[in-house]
């Protein structure tokens, strides 16, 4: 599909409907189906597309070959006041990261900090999707995991030993959208590559190299070089640390030992997440300290800018734009997906989704 190509809305609720049904077919419980199906559609919705409904075709070739429990029995373990860490039990990385937030707010209320480790998870979605789970309870949320394939070679190195490992950080204001920063430790996570892929658009330069150093901008050939670091050796050390904190800290792959889930639907991949929690009234009262976020990101929204430039965006502010505007019109999917999410369907027996109704 070349770039630019129409897209087709549907509306959430659509689409959701679409995934929980799909997901019952292939064999989870209607409520796990539904949370699972909720949260990739709140990624659409925050224009997280990679982390969408896109991933619904290779979430049901991993459950159909065995990779994934459709019935998990999640456990918590308290390991200490603010502290406890979560067997997933190879259940859906929403189901098991849900379980996870919630824990983390509740061991947060009582002690005001809570660090929340998981193993034995799968692929989760976008991270702000948990991040921003402690904003509705006065409290900053982080959170972070060990990406499911290795796509980044340590720096210096051609071996694909990191992944794309995420870092998502979410500050709750007032009266402005909070704050959101949710970034992959790479210049682009590999859903976005696999997106391009899908509608057939070139990589930019800068993005994925060869062995030689030499940019590969085909997005078929992507998988022959590795992606590169943000910001250089710094980007390399923040994926090696998150993974240590994510991973081996865990009990969860790191290294050599992540399973990459894009080539193998057979294998559990143990992965790993952690979930931070702090409640901010104990530090500030947090009608207070909203207003002072709210009083600097202005001032940060107002400063000069440089000759081109038309607008200051602050992390957060354009996926609070995307919810409100693809909850009013609709989340747009491009026809060679609409087409995969088809054959999906025909193959569980379930109506097209060609065949809804556009928003």
């Amino acid at each position: 599909m070349a770039s630019g190509a129409p897209l087709t809305h549907y509306p959430a609720a659509t689409l959701r409907a679409f995934a929980a049904a799909v997901f019952e077919r292939v064999g989870l419980p209607p409520a796990d189906a539904a949370l699972v199906a909720t949260r990739m559609i709140e990624a659409d919705l925050s224009g997280q597309d990679g982390h969408g409904i896109f991933r619904l075709p290779q979430y049901v070739r991993r459950i159909r070959g065995g990779a994934v429990n459709v019935r998990p029995s999640v456990r918590v373990t308290r390991t200490g006041p603010g502290t406890a860490l979560v067997d997933g039990d190879n259940g859906m990385g929403q189901l098991v990261m849900t379980r996870a937030a919630e824990v983390a707010i509740e061991l947060a209320r009582e002690s005001g900090v809570s660090w929340v480790g998981v193993r034995r998870s799968n692929h989760a979605g976008t991270g702000a999707l948990y991040a921003t789970m402690p904003l509705a309870h006065d409290m900053i949320g982080l959170y972070t995991a060990v990406a499911n394939a290795n796509h980044m070679a340590p720096w210096g190195a051609q071996e694909l030993l990191l992944g794309t490992n995420p870092l998502a950080i979410a500050v709750p204001a007032g009266e402005e959208p909070p704050i959101v920063l949710d970034m992959a430790t790479t210049v682009v996570s590999y859903g976005t590559i696999k997106k391009h892929a899908q509608r057939g658009e070139p990589l930019p330069p800068g993005w994925v190299v060869d062995a030689r150093g030499e940019p590969i901008t085909d997005p078929a050939r992507a998988h022959e070089g590795f992606l590169l670091p943000i910001g250089g050796y710094k980007g390399s050390g923040l994926a090696l640390l998150l993974g240590l904190l994510a991973g081996v800290l865990n009990g969860a792959a790191f290294g050599r030992d992540v399973v990459d889930f894009n080539a193998d639907d057979h294998t559990p991949t143990n992965t790993g997440h952690v979930l931070i929690a702090v409640e901010i009234a104990r530090f500030l009262p947090p009608a207070a300290f909203k207003r002072e976020v709210d009083r600097h990101v202005r001032e940060l929204r107002a400063a000069r800018r440089l000759p081109g430039v038309e607008a200051i965006y602050l992390p957060g502010e354009r996926r609070h734009a995307r919810i409100q505007e693809r909850t009013a019109h609709g989340i747009p999917l491009p026809a060679p997906l609409v087409a995969e999410l088809d054959r999906l369907a025909a193959s569980v027996g379930l109506p097209l989704l060609s065949a809804a109704t556009p928003a």
